[in-house]
């Protein structure tokens, strides 16, 4: 079976300390030592699953074109399972400012971890989306 990355010797690109650290930890955990995915046979019910997140990893050749986009929403202990962009857009997960690069100098691939979250509410602005009115807001 393949393995997520194109190898174990992937290294961190401009690595920063995130609030979301634990989730970045938890997903690359499973990722460095998996050599395969749980992907599910069709759709998943995101909502009913309800995991706190879903990591998109997207690979691609360093400054070149994007080989795939894959999402992984994590399940029992420390276990990820595949899930599609559509279950996504269902269960109304959205992108967050939350991001990891890594980098592979013997493959010359780049790889972006993103983080999603069903419903996620701009703290500093206390706006739960951009497109519903202050107005609405209950406070």
């Amino acid at each position: 079976m393949a393995t997520l990355f194109c190898c174990g010797s992937i290294k961190p690109y401009r690595p920063q300390a995130l609030s979301h650290e634990p989730k970045f930890i938890q997903f690359m955990r499973w990722a460095n030592y998996t050599t395969g995915t749980t992907s599910s046979a069709g759709s998943v019910d995101l909502v009913e699953m309800a995991p706190d997140f879903v990591v998109q990893l997207v690979r691609q050749v360093n400054f070149g074109p994007l080989e795939s986009k894959r999402y992984f929403a994590p399940t029992e202990g420390d276990k990820f399972v595949e899930v599609s962009e559509n279950d996504l857009i269902q269960a109304n997960f959205q992108k967050l400012n939350s991001y990891k690069n890594y980098k592979c100098d013997n493959h010359n691939k780049f790889f972006e971890l993103n983080l999603y979250q069903k419903d996620p509410v701009n703290k500093h602005h206390w706006r739960a989306n951009l497109a519903r009115p202050a107005s609405d807001i209950d406070l």
